[in-house]
């Protein structure tokens, strides 16, 4: 198999981009029906070796799947080639829907539709911590772990960081004292499969990819600048500087921590963004997950989604600051991504095989899957009773909104036992928002 051109790999990347719906599964499905069977550009064992990797760096690891993948066919300008497109098509569709949503949003027929997405959006976020918790609840320590990251940031709001940095202590002390058992696996046949037929193996010696100490401080130094810029230009232009300095540094903190996914960080975000920040309300952040579950690219950039509301709100319903605000969000989120690839990855490509990461990693998930608990019922508690309580003993249960609560049970049949798309299945729930409207 040759070395695909950059034009081709520019082709499928900007394809990518358009078609990348169904979340991080469906984007990683989409890219292995691609890379691996059909243009065979990188075999299984790597597509996975690279996947491993972005499993365990916070932010959205499709992405960053993507910008690997880019990176080892074709160097820095690949990577960037292919992060970017992955998410341009979404921050586009998601900035031109954050407008209409803010123009049009106060309609009666408009916020109807958005009251049939909001049950759906529930029930994509338990299928989610369900799919979540089969695979990453393996053994009673995950149970354990899962169960005491719930019941930290549900009843006493610990931050996430501090329960991811937390978990991560745990896993060591586990894996150096606890685990006693021997960890031999079929690796030696697993090595020996054969990767014939593709461009890149786990064997293939790649130049660019190798570690470089100079590379690396000076990809750090031109991080720091890039990220300096925009608030320089803030300071010189806006005359709201604070609110730039506050959006930036909160998204910036928040692209560091996204362990797990946009799912697992969705409750840290809504803790500031709704409770502290007022940038926005708990229904408004609802509408906004089902905007970015709507559109292709990564579910994280309901992030954006955030940042409009936070500059629209800061600027006196200003469309402008919104969008820049949006486009501020997008850029501090993303930053970080292309670092951790570009910094980290000449590092990983010398460990093929690291079963103490993977050790570290299942006891994050475990805790990811607790924290997603918190994200479902804090959907739930607003979908439910039209507000999120302090915990379950505040609930006043008169206040069950039961139309929703049917149509809650009614969409995690349809998406779980008939498998209809996603997609579709919002849309059905958009018309029954509109239809209960026309008919009271």
């Amino acid at each position: 198999m040759e070395k695909p051109t950059f034009n081709e790999a520019i082709k499928f990347w900007v394809k990518l981009g358009w078609i990348s719906f169904g979340g991080p599964a469906g984007q990683i499905a989409i890219m292995h029906e691609y890379l691996v069977d059909k243009k065979k550009w990188i075999s299984d064992k790597k597509f996975l070796h690279a996947l491993n990797y972005c499993m365990l760096l916070p932010g959205p690891e499709a992405q960053q799947l993507a910008t690997y993948t880019g990176w080892l066919l074709h160097g820095t300008k690949g990577g960037l080639a292919a992060g970017i497109f992955f998410v341009l098509p979404s921050v586009l569709i998601l900035l031109l829907l954050s407008i209409i949503y803010v123009t049009f949003g106060d309609l009666p027929w408009v916020s109807a539709l958005f009251q049939g997405l909001k049950p759906a959006v529930v029930a994509i976020v338990i299928l989610a911590m369900i799919k979540i918790a089969k695979k990453s609840l393996v053994t009673n320590y995950h149970y354990i772990i899962a169960l005491l990251s719930f019941i930290a940031i549900y009843f006493y709001n610990i931050s996430f960081p501090l329960i991811i940095l937390g978990t991560i202590v745990f896993a060591l002390v586990h894996h150096k004292w606890i685990n006693k058992s021997n960890h031999q696996s079929n690796q030696n046949s697993a090595i020996n499969q054969d990767e014939k037929g593709y461009y890149l193996t786990t064997s293939s010696v790649i130049p660019h990819t190798g570690f470089q100490l100079k590379r690396l401080v000076s990809q750090i130094a031109l991080f720091a600048i890039l990220w300096v810029a925009p608030l320089l230009l803030f300071y010189s232009l806006s005359s709201n500087f604070s609110f730039w300095q506050q959006l930036s540094l909160f998204f910036t903190q928040a692209a560091f921590v996204t362990f797990g996914g946009a799912y697992a960080v969705l409750p840290y975000v809504a803790q500031q963004a709704v409770e502290n920040f007022q940038w926005l309300s708990s229904a408004q952040m609802i509408d906004g997950l089902a905007l970015g579950e709507t559109t292709p690219g990564p579910l994280i950039m309901v992030l954006a989604f955030v940042g409009f509301m936070g500059g629209y709100q800061a600027f006196g319903s200003s469309l402008l600051a919104g969008s820049l605000g949006l486009l501020t969000t997008t850029y501090y989120t993303f930053l970080p991504c292309f670092l951790f690839i570009f910094a980290g990855a000449p590092i990983i490509e010398k460990t093929q095989h690291n079963t103490h990461i993977k050790h570290i990693l299942s006891f994050v998930t475990a805790a990811v899957t607790g924290v997603i608990l918190n994200l479902t019922l804090y959907f739930a508690e607003a979908v439910i009773f039209g507000k999120t309580a302090e915990n379950l003993l505040s609930i006043n249960w008169h206040e069950v909104q039961w139309l929703n609560v049917i149509w809650i049970v009614i969409s995690v049949i349809a998406l779980y036992r008939f498998k209809i798309d996603m997609l579709i299945w919002l849309a059905v729930s958009a018309i029954f928002g509109l239809t209960t409207y026309f008919i009271a």
